[in-house]
């Protein structure tokens, strides 16, 4: 038996079929992934994702702390309730985790880690966080929701205290906003608009089920995945590791050069490699034959092989779609080896879906 939510038992209620996520018992769908899926694009779904790992810093040594923790630089963070997605970096430059960094109010930020790679991101902030004036609380007590879809923040407005809805529906992407106990940030995992409340236990169980009485869907870690790979996100332990760097995960965007000053955990290496130039990146693959994609299977390019990270059958656009990492200089077109048959793809810039449209010309 795995770790439990608090709505463990509404999902069992549900007929949800129960799996193990990272040592988490989780809904994987509630009947159908695939009506799970299109509501999310079509209108809003409800996630509980409280077996997300969230940790609150505190201390007046809190912004040097992350300065050197992140590779993204925590002074972006220039008003309270900022949120900035970061990878925390080994000093190899391999990922540790991503993650995405709040600022609260004064000396305070909050961050929300993977869940399956709880224990070792604790691990590292404490590591990392005893060279600093820093207090960290993992904050296991609250329940995470993830409210998403096109409909997601007007179906569920009504539902917020007044003290927080006005602030909550005109807040911009990646941005939050907390009172009496609630925090609420317009960030996502699906490629859609919404909102992803934090809350005590009895409030968020309150929450989730009035989201249900309003019609929004509950949705499991299927349509999770399907929504997060079309819109073309990473995916942790599938995309990029603890051996894979930025620069090779489609994710040098994340990391702030700037102020060249700021030595950032794995700084070094990751200028080593920049100045060597890629060998690999993160690509998108849409297959033109029949099968399905996934994690593991060999890519074969004009430069040389490379190997699907993520992949799967995209609902929205009837057909398998990845991501892969492959050697730089391979071109559009590539095979992908399907149960032993090579199989026609090409090459494609993520993300393929957002906001519910499909990004992706047909050929």
């Amino acid at each position: 038996m795995g770790s439990k939510t608090p709505l463990y038992d509404r999902h069992v209620s549900a007929g949800a079929k129960i799996v193990d996520f990272g040592g988490w018992d989780m809904p994987l769908h509630y009947g159908s992934q695939l009506d799970e899926h299109h509501a999310v694009r079509g209108s809003a779904g409800v996630f509980d994702v409280s077996h997300m790992t969230v940790v609150d810093v505190d201390g007046a040594g809190g912004r040097d702390f992350l300065a050197r923790l992140l590779a993204n630089n925590i002074d972006k963070l220039t008003a309270t309730g900022a949120g900035l997605y970061s990878c925390m970096l080994n000093e190899t430059a391999g990922v540790v985790d991503d993650l995405i960094a709040y600022r609260l109010a004064g000396d305070a930020y909050r961050l929300v880690v993977n869940a399956a790679t709880r224990d070792k991101d604790l691990a590292w902030l404490e590591k990392v966080a005893a060279d600093f004036d820093v207090a960290l609380a993992e904050r296991a007590d609250l329940i995470m929701l993830a409210i998403q879809g096109p409909n997601a923040c007007a179906t569920a407005a009504p539902l917020l205290p007044d003290s927080i809805r006005d602030a909550s529906l005109a807040l911009p992407s990646f941005h939050s906003v907390a009172a009496d106990g609630w925090f609420v940030a317009r960030t996502g995992y699906t490629g859609e608009d919404g909102w992803e409340v934090i809350l005590p236990r009895e409030p968020g169980l309150e929450l989730w089920d009035a989201c249900l009485a309003a019609g929004v869907v509950p949705c499991g870690l299927g349509a999770r995945d399907t929504l997060r790979l079309e819109a073309g996100l990473s995916l942790y332990g599938q995309d990029m590791d603890e051996t894979v760097s930025p620069l090779s995960a489609a994710l040098g965007w994340t990391v702030a050069w700037e102020p060249t000053t700021r030595d950032f955990i794995g700084r070094q290496a990751l200028t080593a490699e920049k100045q060597r130039g890629k060998n690999a990146k993160l690509v998108g693959l849409v297959l033109a034959d029949r099968g399905i994609m996934r994690h593991g299977q060999r890519v074969i390019t004009d430069a040389g092989d490379g190997e699907v990270t993520s992949g799967g059958f995209s609902p929205t656009m009837e057909r398998s779609i990845a991501l892969a990492r492959v050697p730089f200089a391979a071109n559009t077109n590539c095979q992908v080896e399907i149960r032993k048959a090579l199989r026609e793809a090409r090459v494609v810039r993520p993300p393929f879906v957002r906001n519910g449209k499909i990004l992706i010309e047909e050929t």
